[in-house]
């Protein structure tokens, strides 16, 4: 045998001892664990927790009378009442109309009073064609796709800016499937070419 040959022999026995020798003294030496510190992610109570009715992450997807699809997700809810009411927080909801209509809407909470759903504390709605609504609240029907705020809304449009004291998006008359957005209540028109 030459001596490279012997070299490489004992190499082949010696390097990995070294590797398993060090990585022996790397977890002997390694940083106790501390019983008394507390798991960084556990900011609640879990009694609390555990008390709570309430279901993380929740998701509703249907179709309207109209066949326009609805899905709603939020971050959380909780039961709310006796008569199948219920709140949640962070939710977002999109409707999508069979004429290709979309509206997304995001809402800090909301409410569940019967077929419908009441948005609220920060309510913006965006279109697929480029407009943006906010209002303090709205409306919106699980059966019948239209969304209605009662209250002032603020419209940025692809042509400028509007304020309405009345917004309504809803199926067309005709039933062709089509939604139209119905502002009225002193509509206020800023146009900018």
């Amino acid at each position: 045998m030459t001596t490279r040959s012997r070299i490489v022999a004992w190499l082949r026995v010696l390097l990995p001892l070294t590797a398993l020798a060090i990585l022996s003294v790397l977890f002997l030496l390694g940083r106790k664990p501390d019983p008394e510190a507390s798991i960084p992610y556990a900011d609640v109570d879990p009694r609390e927790l555990a008390e709570r009715q309430a279901v993380t992450g929740p998701t509703y997807a249907g179709v309207t009378r109209d066949g326009a699809q609805l899905s709603i997700s939020a971050a959380e809810a909780r039961p709310g009442g006796d008569k199948g009411e219920g709140i949640a927080q962070a939710v977002h909801m999109t409707l999508r109309a069979r004429d290709g209509r979309a509206a997304d809407v995001s809402a800090g909470a909301a409410s569940l009073q019967g077929e419908q759903v009441r948005l609220g504390e920060g309510v913006r709605m965006t279109t697929a064609d480029g407009w943006v609504l906010t209002a303090p609240d709205l409306l919106a029907s699980t059966t019948e796709g239209r969304l209605v705020s009662e209250d002032e809304v603020n419209v940025l449009a692809p042509f400028g800016t509007m304020t309405a004291g009345r917004m309504e998006l809803r199926p067309s008359e005709q039933g062709s499937g089509d939604h139209v957005l119905d502002l009225s209540g002193g509509v206020r028109l800023i146009y900018r070419p």
